[in-house]
């Protein structure tokens, strides 16, 4: 039970959970323990790693953790949190966005231990007849208890009358796989008690839920999102990833210490007491993103991106640039900028220079009529953007 609750926001019905936890080691029958995530995005962030680290401490303890790849459900849309309706993906960026969910998870999870599911393993064979079926076990009153639904309603915004089928689907994976926990963000309770009612209408034994605290992102207001561009990916590279780790605010990191750190809580609470008394906020933050960057990529990794971090700080060049060959000397910036991939329009090149972010070997460029003659140049833009482009 301590391990289940900590940093868990609610754990429902709570003495269900401690009676299925004392009849699995009175009886040496491990617990079905399920998480589900869609594949919409091919990126697992470290908003994931929340609840899927959660689901690793589980399984360290012995239980059969299953890693439900949303395949079908994926098609439907989530709505949860929306208040639009989600585009739909094609079966083709589903397929391919699952294959990297799977190895990705493995980073996280023992993936020789872990049962690898798609739902639509059994939501395909439904079919229209047993899609009928199922919609008849739940209530359109029921549904429209979701608060995401209600307020959509209200305000006259259009519900796809598919996406009312998004919590039912998701209820019939437990079903599908006799859960005895689900777990999700806390914005998935809804989805995770229409698992339970389900469950009582095929005649099972009723699964907990337990919800996890969500993620903000490097915006610090919305949580961490593929679509908001405010995310750490795991696979982001080491410098990367310390970098951004390293640009969330000093209130933010104490969250992300208390949601991603291996560090116990009375140490977490010790450096709070000591920058409370004027520690420097900064010292703290490079220790959870050495933490967060070498457990994805290593001691080195790490030590180097701290490294790197602070050369740029510093106004350095790194060490590693990609190198860029262009052809067409002389060529005016904001071609340059674009062509190099250091912007994605050139009159986005063109808003970089006039807010000074934009630097050619160390310099800043204020020109947006400059031209660059042939040769090889260090073109910056922010902090974070170098390559070494030869033009000829």
């Amino acid at each position: 039970m301590e391990v289940s609750k900590r940093r868990c926001n609610e754990l429902l019905p709570e003495a269900d959970w401690l009676a299925k936890l004392a009849r699995s080691q009175a009886t040496g029958v491990p617990l079905r323990i399920k998480l589900g995530l869609d594949p919409t995005a091919p990126d697992i962030h470290l908003g994931h790693t929340v609840v899927l680290g959660k689901l690793r401490e589980l399984q360290d303890l012995g239980h059969t953790v299953i890693f439900l790849i949303g395949d079908f459900t994926s098609m439907i849309g989530d709505p949860s949190g929306r208040n639009t309706t989600r585009p739909p993906l094609t079966r083709e960026q589903i397929e391919a966005n699952a294959k990297t969910y799977q190895a990705q998870a493995g980073r996280i999870l023992d993936a020789e231990k872990t049962e690898i599911r798609y739902n639509s393993e059994w939501s395909d064979p439904l079919g229209a007849r047993g899609m009928i079926e199922l919609a008849s076990r739940y209530t359109v009153a029921r549904i429209m208890e979701r608060d995401d639904f209600s307020k959509r309603f209200k305000a006259g915004t259009p519900i796809g009358i598919h996406e009312f089928l998004y919590p039912l689907m998701q209820g019939y994976d437990s079903v599908a796989l006799k859960s005895d926990l689900e777990l999700g963000g806390t914005d998935q309770k809804f989805n995770l008690l229409v698992g339970r009612s389900l469950q009582t209408e095929y005649g099972q034994e009723l699964q907990c839920i337990m919800t996890m605290p969500l993620l903000e992102g490097l915006d610090g207001v919305e949580k961490m999102s593929k679509s908001k561009g405010n995310y750490i990916a795991i696979t982001d590279p080491p410098n990367d990833m310390f970098a951004k780790l390293m640009s969330i605010s000093d209130d933010l990191m104490w969250k992300y210490f208390d949601l991603l750190s291996n560090r116990s809580p009375d140490e977490i609470a010790g450096m709070r007491t000591v920058t409370a008394a004027g520690g420097n906020p900064r010292d703290v933050k490079v220790a959870l993103a050495k933490e967060i960057t070498a457990r994805f990529h290593g001691a080195g990794a790490a030590e180097r991106g701290e490294a790197d971090f602070n050369l740029r700080a510093r106004g350095g060049i790194p060490d590693e640039v990609e190198a860029v060959d262009l052809r067409g000397a002389p060529m005016g910036i904001g071609a340059v900028l674009k062509q190099a991939r250091l912007a994605p329009s050139t009159s986005e090149a063109m808003r970089l220079i006039d807010g000074g972010g934009v630097r050619v070997d160390g310099a800043v460029v204020s020109d947006r009529m400059l031209k660059l003659p042939a040769g090889t140049f260090v073109v910056q833009v922010g902090k974070r953007k170098f390559a070494r482009v030869t033009l000829t």
